[in-house]
């Protein structure tokens, strides 16, 4: 199969099970400052993607005393810059957080327009996704890790099958009208590839 895919470190694995991989770029990161994070105040820091952690860990001045990462990748990146996470859940969703997280003060650091209504937390948005314009890309199937990439996908006017990362993404898949294809059963990038693999 010809795949599309928004992300470079999706492309080996990918490659090795025998398909044609086509990197299209659908969104762009943008950070929203510079100024120091201070989250000492904090029983919790939950970030919930690999870009907030690359934030965290440029800006965190002051840490709180337990890191939560919604998945493994996100939990990489923060070991990168020297903070163990204290939890990443068994389901890889800010609902998997909610259910294992215990009691204390918690704060959300995530892109701006992130999902604020599942985690009982204060809110720190770190950065914003741009949703980009590219020519329609060709292909047999888009693999897509958020709802930003999604619709940006659909507004090129492209109809090919998603694999989606998880439920969130493909529910806003199939709002825009696309095919799911496969959602990842781990939200992550083996996850996804271990999706592409079983169609």
């Amino acid at each position: 199969m010809r795949v599309v895919v928004t992300r470079e470190e999706l492309v080996p694995p990918l490659e090795a099970l025998g398909h044609e991989v086509v990197v299209c770029e659908l969104i762009r990161t943008e950070p929203l400052g510079d100024a120091p994070i201070h989250a000492g105040a904090y029983d919790w820091l939950i970030v919930t993607s690999p870009n907030g952690a690359h934030e965290v860990g440029r800006r965190l001045a002051e840490p709180p005393l337990h890191f939560a990462a919604i998945g493994p990748g996100t939990a990489d990146v923060l070991r990168g810059y020297g903070y163990e996470p204290d939890l990443v859940p068994r389901v890889h969703t800010q609902e998997g957080l909610r259910d294992e997280l215990p009691p204390g003060r918690r704060l959300l650091a995530a892109a701006e327009g992130a999902r604020r209504d599942v985690l009982d937390a204060d809110f720190l948005p770190l950065y914003r996704t741009v949703e980009l314009r590219p020519p329609p890309p060709e292909g047999d199937l888009a693999v897509l890790m958020s709802g930003s990439a999604v619709r940006a996908l659909a507004a090129t006017g492209a109809r090919i099958p998603v694999v989606a990362i998880g439920p969130q993404t493909a529910a806003q898949a199939r709002a825009l009208d696309l095919e799911v294809g496969a959602v990842a059963t781990d939200h992550d990038i083996d996850g996804l590839v271990e999706a592409v693999s079983s169609l």
